[in-house]
Formats: structure tokens, sequence, C-alpha cells
């Protein structure tokens, strides 16, 4: 099948992994870069931000011409938008026109905004124009089921297993400590300070922590990416999860990829997060401020035979269930049965 994938083609973007698995399985893939070259501009400079910002800029009228010239002469079996922030309604119904299907994947809420990268009108005013949505949410696919009467399947984050090919995870030091990856705000620091409070050593990675926490049990590193990502997660005792507002009781990114890299994760307690693991057994959870550093405790107090067995499991269980491998082939079986 022809397939069109438009979003993003950093090296970091799943819609390069899945572009790689549907070629690997046999289909025609093109990858259009539409949020690189917003990117591109409204990074460029501060005047281009600011402009943007005014309403004074014609970046997007450029993103969607380019886009609409490109397919002006093609057809293809799916056209799939990841989350489409950079593209107008209009374009997507001559998008439409182009394919049996026009999909969407949105790992953000298209109801609800928890920042400036996490959707803006274009994603509102565009949901009844697709044929299929894909959601990692269960109230989501409600919301648009019911309000829209779109069909709307459930797609969980996936894991890229060849990432960390070659990585002898097994072998990784562990630290007897919490870490937490990502960048910091007020509710993130809120849940940080609680374990600190209670005399529990914490390792941040991310930008300007040290503008957010200052702590004696806090130890501040700057970002970590690639191999070293992956290195990291599986490296401390506990890697915790913090959920955004517009995903309080599913799933988000790391839900997989701690697990998937043999990371012991200590998670806020959601549907998808039991659903997905085994407490105690795969990952753990916490309900709210006094149950995280009680449960950290209790993990940090466990003896190291018994971690190694959680982080076999856990590793098991995403490797069977969410890999990208795994999730290209079950969005094909959904694609042919739409």
């Amino acid at each position: 099948m022809k397939f069109l994938l438009i979003g993003s083609n950093y090296s970091w973007s799943i819609e390069r992994i899945y572009k790689r698995e549907l070629e690997a399985l046999g289909h025609q893939v093109e990858l259009h870069d539409v949020q690189n070259q917003f990117y591109d501009y409204y990074y460029k400079s501060i005047f281009h931000k600011l402009i943007y910002r005014l309403g004074f800029s014609r970046i997007l009228e450029k993103i969607n011409k380019a886009l609409i010239s490109k397919v002006s002469t093609q057809y293809y079996d799916f056209i799939w938008v990841f989350k489409g922030m950079e593209i107008y309604p209009e374009t997507l119904r001559l998008l439409k026109s182009k394919s049996k299907q026009l999909v969407n994947f949105n790992p953000d809420n298209p109801f609800i905004f928890s920042g400036k990268g996490s959707g803006n009108k274009n994603v509102t005013k565009s949901i009844t124009l697709f044929d299929l949505h894909f959601t990692y949410d269960a109230w989501v696919k409600n919301k648009i089921e019911s309000t829209y009467n779109i069909k709307t399947e459930l797609l969980p984050f996936g894991f890229d297993d060849e990432a960390i090919s070659g990585i002898e995870l097994n072998l990784t030091e562990e630290v007897n400590a919490v870490c937490f990856l990502g960048n910091p705000d007020d509710y993130r620091a809120s849940i940080i300070k609680s374990l600190l409070d209670n005399q529990i050593e914490v390792h941040l990675y991310g930008n300007n922590w040290d503008r957010f926490i200052k702590h004696k049990n806090a130890f501040i590193h700057e970002p970590v990416y690639g191999l070293d990502f992956y290195k990291t997660l599986r490296k401390y005792r506990i890697q915790l999860n913090i959920m955004r507002v517009h995903n309080l009781n599913s799933h988000n990114m790391r839900s997989i990829e701690i697990p998937g890299s043999a990371g012991v994760m200590l998670a806020p307690k959601t549907a998808d997060h039991t659903a997905f693991f085994h407490v105690g057994k795969e990952i753990f959870v916490y309900e709210d401020s006094d149950s995280l550093a009680n449960e950290a405790q209790h993990i940090l107090n466990l003896d190291k035979s018994v971690i190694d067995k959680i982080r076999i499991r856990a590793r098991s269980k995403v490797i069977e269930n969410f890999t990208y491998k795994v999730q290209t082939k079950r969005i094909l079986h959904l694609l042919n049965e739409a």
C-alpha cells in the first residue's frame, strides 16, 4: 500500500519509526515534514517568533501551499496526519480527496491543551475531517465517537527496541535512588519536593531544574539523549513517571519507555497503567504525594534480586505487546477493517 505520513522528520520522531516499520513490511511510504518546516522558521530568530505570535507571519500558508503541491498529482491508500497543528482544515479537505482514508494520530489531547506545542485551533477545527482517529486515551476515544460519530481506535504509545540494539541493559550499574527525566514545571517540582522532603535522594535530568529545585537531596544533571537516555532509564533503582493534565488517567510515552528499557517505573495509578502491567510485579504505582514517598522508600529497600526480576518481567511485557513492530501490525489491521 502507499502511505503519506505528515508530521515530523526529526531523529526522535515516531513518524520516522512508523515509516521504517511500514517499509519493512513492504509498503511504500513518504514522510512530509511540516513540523520541521515550521520549527526551522520559528526558532531561526527572535524576530520570527515575534511576528508569528503577532499574526504577521505567512509560514503556515507556505507550509500548506507546499503540501497541496506535493499531493496534487498523487493518490494514496492512506494519508496519516500526526497531530496536525501546521495544517489548515481546508488543506485537509483536499487531502481527503487524494486518499482512500485520511487518518489522524494525536499524541496529545485534542480537547485539552497543556502547552503551546500540544495543540491549536487547526487541531480542534479538523477533528471532523478525518475518516479515522487513533488516540492513546480512552476518554478521548469516547469523546470523539460520542460527539462526532467518527471511528476512533486506541493506539498505545510504543517502544523502539531497535534504539537500544546492542546495549547490555542488565550490565548497567544500578544507583539506589529515584530519577526523573524531563524538564521542570511547578507541578512536577511539587511532586519531586514531596520525595526530597521525605529524605529520598532524587536525580533530575533536564533543563533549568535549578530554577525550581534547591535541596540537599536533589542532584541536577543535563538532559540525556539517544543511547544515554535509555541507559539512564535503566540505571536508577526507580524511574518516576508524572502525568500531565491532559492524560491523568491514561499513560504517556514514559509509561512504555521505562519498562521497555528494563527500568523500574513508579507511576501514578491510572486505568492504563493497571491494565497494561501487573502492579508490584512489573511496575509500581502511587496515588498521591504521601503514597509516593512511602512506595519509593519501599522500592529502595527491596533486595536487588527482587528488583532484577521486576526489570526482566517489565521488559518482556513491553517486547511482547508494545514495540513499534507490534503497533504497526495492529495499525494495519485496524486500517484494513475501517
